[in-house]
């Protein structure tokens, strides 16, 4: 704790005949720090400018009084302990002023064995509170940062596990890119906390990673599908979420929702539980329909790539094999008003590789919004 001699106090009265008394009392006593105003109107000053450790304050001076600069002084310091000794004569000021927020008071005339004592027991106080908030302080910041690198921890194993994907088809890293992009839209323009939208922007990167247990004849396969072929592909969503699962990151945990839940239906037609409706997590619903919009505009084995207006109207009106039936309405009427954004994603973000697109996205709120605040609807 700080040296209690060394604190500074402020000495406020307008008779320079008690301003020298108190200063010989506090001086002799081995105070060092010790300055003093008979301007009460100049206290609130003097204290934002220096902080002082305690103040000596009378009650009774013409112009302003006591109670005026204590009024004054809480102005400045809205929280915490205001240090403030008053000096007074009159009985009813004492209980006044402990009211208004004195912390005690000394009484006129000055005896100096309770001058020194008073003084002394309020820079005990009040030292011992600044030096608590500073630990906490030290401690809050210790514990962001820890935060932030168990954050950054996830979200470079993420990136691996991203990574490890795309070896697989060299196709899924432009996929997965914006596919993080088309979520965090819809998530916004849902109304999400920016809690939810950024890692929703994380955790949808892992969506496919099931298609790492994908055998390659069959992930790279050309034409269609036999049935034992379509089971084992459809078999990615579940082994996805068993890769991801038992972790304590919430990114992977979304990762789970999201990675068992995108190929589901909000009609029920889905897979790989039939799951309909809400039944669906929300994270799973909003990326669903990012995931077929890019999927038809990208140029695959079995299907050649379709432009923006073709994937519009497949997804808002329904082709046979895609039906509007399939997503959460609400998030269906967010894409049909904002599809704009989508198409300018697609063409600009291509290309990024994930960890270059996080390490922008967390410059700021939204160093992206040349890619979106056109085309969203406000």
């Amino acid at each position: 704790m700080k040296d209690i001699l060394q604190a500074s106090i402020l000495i406020v009265d307008d008779e320079l005949i008690n301003v020298d008394l108190l200063e010989r009392m506090l001086q002799g006593a081995g105070y060092t720090s010790i300055t003093h105003t008979t301007d009460p109107a100049a206290v609130c000053e003097l204290y934002r400018q220096n902080q002082y450790d305690l103040i000596l304050l009378d009650i009774q001076m013409p112009g302003m009084d006591g109670f005026q600069v204590i009024d004054g002084l809480h102005e400045i310091k809205t929280v915490g302990y205001l240090p403030v000794l008053v000096i007074t004569a009159q009985p009813s000021h004492k209980l006044r002023a402990l009211k208004a927020g004195a912390r005690d008071f000394i009484s006129k005339p000055f005896e100096m064995p309770e001058v020194l004592v008073r003084v002394r027991n309020i820079l005990e106080v009040f030292l011992l509170q600044k030096e608590l908030i500073c630990q906490n302080d030290w401690l809050e910041q210790r514990v962001q940062a820890r935060t932030a690198e168990l954050r950054e921890g996830y979200i470079e194993t993420i990136f691996a596990m991203t990574r490890a994907a795309e070896y697989k088809d060299e196709d899924t890293g432009s996929h997965v890119q914006r596919i993080s992009f088309y979520s965090r839209v819809l998530a916004r323009i849902l109304g999400m906390d920016k809690e939810f939208v950024n890692m929703i922007f994380i955790a949808s990167l892992m969506h496919d990673i099931g298609k790492i247990g994908i055998p390659d004849h069959i992930l790279l396969k050309p034409g269609g599908f036999s049935p034992d072929e379509w089971a084992i592909m459809k078999s990615h969503a579940e082994m996805g979420a068993k890769i991801l699962g038992n972790s304590n990151s919430p990114y992977l945990k979304m990762g789970v929702e999201i990675a068992l839940g995108h190929h589901e239906r909000w009609d029920g037609s889905g897979y790989p539980y039939g799951k309909q409706g809400k039944q669906i997590p929300l994270a799973a619903r909003i990326l669903n329909i990012g995931d077929i919009y890019d999927a038809l505009r990208s140029r695959r084995p079995y299907k050649p790539a379709l432009d923006h207006p073709t994937a519009v109207k497949i997804i808002t009106m329904g082709d046979g094999r895609t039906q509007p039936s399939h997503f959460d309405p609400v998030i269906l009427a967010i894409f049909t008003q904002n599809h704009a954004a989508f198409q300018n994603i697609f063409q600009k973000v291509s290309g990024m590789h994930p960890t270059a697109a996080y390490s922008y996205f967390s410059l700021g709120d939204d160093p992206f919004s040349f890619l979106t605040e056109r085309c969203v609807s406000k």
